[in-house]
């Protein structure tokens, strides 16, 4: 069987797109996935993602294969590309800029702005420990500034979902931070019973924050729109940023904005197409 693909990138975070609009399940298999992300035998990418007939009365249905196998709840920089990629299959017949995607995370809305940037909304961030989950926290707290004990040091954490678990640690110098020997042991730590996002900020201004991330099931990625999007409603629960700013992640930055008014989180940054191809 014959399998067309679309490589498209937000910010160096790679992904492979299908169009699988003629099957309500995923074409290809966890395991295939692997090896087609594999960046030396495969095609290379941080994960795999389908375009699925839509559900419950959205337009299409997201699903996505880490490069470890594993399936996230939903993806920030891979929601950004999945609309582009979506604007592209679509073509001339395109009718629209906003697409309603339903996700393991809820029905997430990517707009495709004038200037080709995509603009997100994300939904509510979740704060309470049994939402994340961690168990950092009694089940109906919030997990702000809680000391947790990796590879020898203790780190002041605060742990937000947006349909996916994220651990925020604040530092000062983030190029600093040995992410290849900590990361792993933050993401499999016990008190993450779903695994978790580690996001390291630091604070530049309370309008710029700079941002590295070991990702669940990818490792280290040179960006993470979910995680970017936690950690400043992380910041703003801790008193460190403002509600809009930039988050700089090692491929560039995103604009994070937590609205006041209600209470969603809505992400803009870059979605772009890299190269076609057949399996």
């Amino acid at each position: 069987m014959a399998i067309e693909f679309t490589k498209y990138h937000g910010l160096g975070n790679d992904f492979i797109l299908i169009d699988n609009r003629s099957s309500s399940e995923p074409v290809i298999t966890p395991a295939q996935a692997i090896k087609l992300c594999d960046r030396h035998f495969g095609i290379g990418a941080d994960g795999v993602i389908f375009a699925l007939p839509g559900e419950n009365g959205t337009d299409y249905t997201m699903r996505i294969f880490n490069s470890d196998g594993s399936e996230p709840e939903m993806c920030g920089n891979g929601i950004r590309c999945l609309g582009v990629f979506l604007a592209d299959l679509e073509g001339e017949s395109r009718t629209q800029d906003l697409y309603r995607i339903q996700t393991l995370a809820g029905v997430i809305t990517p707009q495709l702005m004038a200037d080709g940037q995509v603009k997100v909304d994300m939904g509510l961030p979740k704060l309470l420990a049994g939402e994340i989950p961690t168990t950092l926290s009694a089940a109906d707290s919030k997990v702000i500034n809680q000391p947790l004990e990796v590879a020898g040091k203790t780190w002041e954490v605060t742990c937000v979902s947006m349909g996916n678990p994220h651990c925020i640690t604040f530092v000062e110098d983030v190029a600093a931070i040995p992410l290849e020997s900590i990361g792993t042991k933050f993401e499999h730590h016990p008190v993450f019973p779903q695994r978790t996002n580690t996001e390291f900020i630091e604070i530049v201004r309370r309008d710029y924050l700079k941002m590295r991330v070991w990702e669940r099931g990818a490792g280290i990625t040179l960006a993470c729109g979910t995680g970017a999007c936690a950690s400043l409603v992380a910041g703003v629960l801790t008193e460190k940023c403002d509600r809009i700013a930039t988050v700089e992640l090692p491929g560039g930055p995103l604009q994070i904005e937590w609205s006041e008014i209600d209470q969603r989180v809505y992400m803009t940054g870059p979605a772009e197409r890299v190269f076609t191809g057949k399996l």
